[in-house]
């Protein structure tokens, strides 16, 4: 019993151990942001206010997706919506913190705009792959480095933008209010999934570009009329939901192939004209009888000629 108590503990302290080493550490993910936002400061010629809300913005992405990760490189949908979503809301943050000149910018460099990709089934940051050096530094450290825990992000204002809410009291530049979403819509979203994390996407639908609100219900197709005459062939007939099937005829149900009450009927048919062309056997008997008759007769009248003329050649004799 005791084993058995050991190795369930045993396993309960790896099922909680491992994640936790998986999943990024503190110190680590404020050395990855630290090291993003000096170079965002650096490309952009950000403010030193800009620099320190940049950092809070990459802080609470990275915090945020470190979780996931993992699940994104194995391709999980769930994990890829998620992981784009925060990007999407990372993206829009940063729209009330740079100026219109600085965020498009920042959108054509693709190590800032989706600074996470995948090799080799593990994730990393595009800033690497520019800058060699993670040793160097711009910038110094942000004033709330180590403070800063997340207490800025859009979920403890009721999911506004904590940067849009105060924009007016720290900045007066133009806002960017072109499209900066990567799941605005399926084809972009399907491409920048595939070139990030090399996932297999399948093409994209014929009907992307339909309009994401609930289509209104049509109205009924019109049938047109084929008995019209030429002139009228346009003339539109009543709707109707469906057009009307054909009448069957009930006598003949089977038009491929003649039925046997229709076979017995013409038989018949055919019966009864053959009684009309050919005599019965009373009938041939009634004309034999007549023929005998007239033969008779015939035979009667030629004997009575003949003993006439024996008697008058008698007579002259």
């Amino acid at each position: 019993m005791k084993r058995w108590t050991t190795l369930l503990i045993v396993i309960c302290m790896l099922g909680i151990t491992i994640p936790a080493m998986g999943a990024m550490s503190i110190s680590k993910m404020r050395q990855n942001t630290r090291f993003l936002t000096d170079r965002m400061a650096y490309e952009l010629k950000l403010t030193p206010q800009q620099y320190n809300d940049v950092y809070e913005v990459n802080y609470d992405f990275i915090n945020n997706v470190r979780y996931l990760m993992d699940d994104v490189v194995r391709g999980y949908d769930y994990a890829l919506e998620r992981y784009y979503d925060f990007l999407d809301v990372r993206n829009d943050d940063l729209r009330w913190i740079l100026s219109s000149a600085q965020y498009r910018r920042f959108m054509r460099a693709e190590h800032f705009y989706r600074p996470i990709y995948a090799h080799e089934n593990k994730w990393q940051f595009r800033i690497y792959l520019v800058y060699n050096n993670v040793n160097f530094f711009y910038y110094g450290k942000p004033h709330h480095y180590a403070s800063y825990c997340g207490g800025h992000y859009r979920t403890h204002f009721n999911n506004v933008s904590y940067y849009k809410i105060h924009y007016r009291d720290h900045y007066r530049h133009d806002v960017y209010d072109g499209h900066y979403r990567i799941r605005h819509d399926r084809m972009t979203y399907d491409m920048h999934r595939r070139r990030d994390f090399n996932i297999v996407v399948r093409p994209p639908q014929k009907d992307h570009h339909r309009p994401a609100t609930p289509p209104q219900a049509s109205p009924k197709r019109l049938q047109i009329r084929p008995d019209r005459p030429s002139g009228d062939h346009h003339r539109l007939s009543v709707p109707q939901a469906r057009p009307d099937r054909p009448k069957k005829d009930h006598n003949n149900k089977h038009d491929g192939r003649p039925s046997r009450r229709g076979q017995n009927s013409q038989v018949d048919k055919d019966r009864h004209e053959n009684r009309r062309i050919t005599p019965s056997g009373r009938d041939v008997r009634r004309g034999n009888g007549k023929k005998e008759k007239d033969s008779e007769r015939s035979g009667g009248s030629n004997k009575s000629n003949s003993k006439e003329r024996t008697v008058v050649r008698m007579r002259t004799v």
